[in-house]
């Protein structure tokens, strides 16, 4: 099969790792044609080209900013993704006819090119359910439903529904986002929503103890206490506050190390949270080598997830893949709405709070201090992975509707 990919990952080979470029390669493995867009934004100053690898090409598409911008640029920048993608399709894939079409959101506002190679080529339309927007605005008070913001709140709403009516069926992360949809969505049919989880080609992590060392002493980080890590963006939707009263209830707790690597939009409320208060058990990294961050990562003992108490949407953070790829077990605190507690606690990789509950919090860093525990959930963590999120079952049940 011919398959159109349309995503919003920054990317110039399938090589890398990740959720979209591991499914990618399952299917250039099955000996799938693949073609993929990959945008760039217009701050790298990069015309759009296509690359050509053989069996699978990337038009690496310029865009305006939509990451670590204002909301306004940012809003531009998203109303015009779906023109800029429909022309990259005319202009470079005019003599590709497609089989099958997979996009993820988010965006939202792709549709006018998934309609376009739809109808052109009767294509069958895939979307993978990764965001659901404009809702997570609204939780969050980036936009209402009412005055002036409610514009763009029924703008993205009409946007939002008219993309689950091209797509022939919808992969969900989670079985809580499955009922959301429908639950939100009654005319979607229940026939065409399924788990589609989140899934990875996982690595085989090496813990190698003079590594771990060596990492470990150049960037200060003890060797003596149970070493937390929280790696990814920090932006609104971690809400950083309850992240903050964390920090500040455990900082006498001579056990624990936590580690905060990341950039987003509320980097500088936490940097000025570090500044001001001088912890002794915790460290803040904007940016580290790639290699270094990969190696650190993995040396932790206990990863890290945060979601903002408000959201009704039932998130499910694709970091977790990451954690349990290294073995490590997991402490999620969330909004009451996601399942990615019951999932962690399930499968017995892991501990939940909500987000809102710093008692319980420490008291599961506490729990977590405990060595014989961690190296349990760490087996179970790498095993509930390879039994449930390996990208070959999303390739698998994506194809399962062509078999």
């Amino acid at each position: 099969m011919n398959v159109l990919f349309l995503t919003l990952l920054d990317f110039s080979t399938i090589e890398e790792s990740g959720i979209y470029t591991d499914l990618m390669r399952e299917f250039v493995k099955n000996k799938h044609k693949v073609y993929i867009i990959s945008p760039t934004e217009k701050r790298r100053q990069q015309p759009t080209k296509l690359i050509d690898k053989g069996n699978y090409n990337i038009l690496k598409l310029q865009i305006g900013n939509t990451q670590k911008t204002s909301i306004i640029e940012k809003g531009i920048s998203t109303i015009t993704l779906e023109s800029k993608f429909k022309k990259g399709i005319k202009d470079y894939f005019s003599n590709v006819h497609f089989d099958l079409v997979i996009y993820s959101t988010p965006p939202i506002t792709l549709q006018k090119a998934i309609e376009y190679v739809k109808k052109r080529d009767n294509a069958t339309t895939y979307l993978l359910l990764k965001d659901i927007f404009p809702q997570n605005a609204v939780d969050l008070g980036m936009i209402t439903k009412s005055g002036f913001r409610g514009v763009l709140y029924r703008y993205f709403k009409s946007k939002e529904k008219i993309l689950y009516e091209l797509s022939d069926y919808i992969g969900c992360m989670s079985k809580a986002n499955v009922n959301f949809l429908l639950k939100q969505n009654p005319e979607i049919s229940p026939e065409i929503v399924e788990v589609c989880p989140n899934s990875i080609e996982p690595l085989d992590i090496k813990k190698d103890k003079k590594i771990i060392f060596e990492i470990k002493k150049r960037y200060n980080i003890p060797f003596n206490k149970t070493i937390f890590i929280y790696g990814g963006n920090l932006g609104k939707p971690q809400g950083l506050d309850f992240l903050i009263e964390c920090l500040k209830v455990n900082r006498s707790n001579d056990q624990v190390y936590f580690v905060i690597v990341g950039s987003g939009t509320e980097f500088n409320k936490l940097k000025s949270f570090f500044n001001k208060e001088q912890l002794n058990n915790a460290q803040l990294f904007e940016h580290l080598p790639k290699d270094d961050y990969e190696v650190l990562a993995n040396s932790c003992d206990v990863g890290l997830v945060f979601l903002d108490k408000r959201f009704t949407i039932p998130n499910f953070p694709s970091r977790l893949l990451s954690y349990m790829q290294a073995s490590m077990p997991v402490l999620a605190a969330t909004d009451v709405n996601t399942d990615i507690g019951k999932v962690i606690e399930q499968g017995g990789f892991g501990y939940w709070c909500e987000s809102s509950d710093v008692e319980k919090f420490s008291r599961k860093v506490e729990q977590l201090c405990n060595i014989e525990l961690r190296n349990e959930m760490a087996i179970n963590a790498r095993r509930y992975l390879e039994e449930n999120y390996m990208a070959k079952h999303s390739y698998e049940i994506i194809m399962n509707h062509f078999d």
